[in-house]
């Protein structure tokens, strides 16, 4: 992920910011998604899954895939939801946030 940006694409997303996003997963301990690719697995060939995230969301084709919810009991009674995005959404979402 060498260049920072590209002008042939409908949404001007630097490529930096994708890799940022994925240090700060890794940073964080991403757990693996409904899909159960793991952080070791998608970083077997890094370069291409992090330009493949960044090609698909700067061409306005990335479509999220679905994510694992797991309840969680409270101290005081009832439960919470947990949403657990899958390695590549994490990128996604941090990015976003940005």
């Amino acid at each position: 992920m060498t260049s920072e940006s590209t002008t042939d694409k409908p949404f001007r997303i630097e490529k930096r910011r994708v890799y940022e996003a994925y240090k700060a997963v890794k940073a964080n301990r991403g757990a693996a998604g409904v899909d159960g690719q793991t952080l070791e697995i998608f970083e077997r060939d890094l370069a291409a899954n992090l330009y493949k995230i960044w090609n698909r969301m700067s061409s306005g084709t990335y479509f999220p895939p679905p994510v694992r919810a797991v309840s969680i009991p409270k101290k005081a009674g009832g439960e919470r939801v947990l949403v657990c995005p899958r390695s590549a959404i994490g990128s996604r979402r941090w990015w976003s946030s940005r």
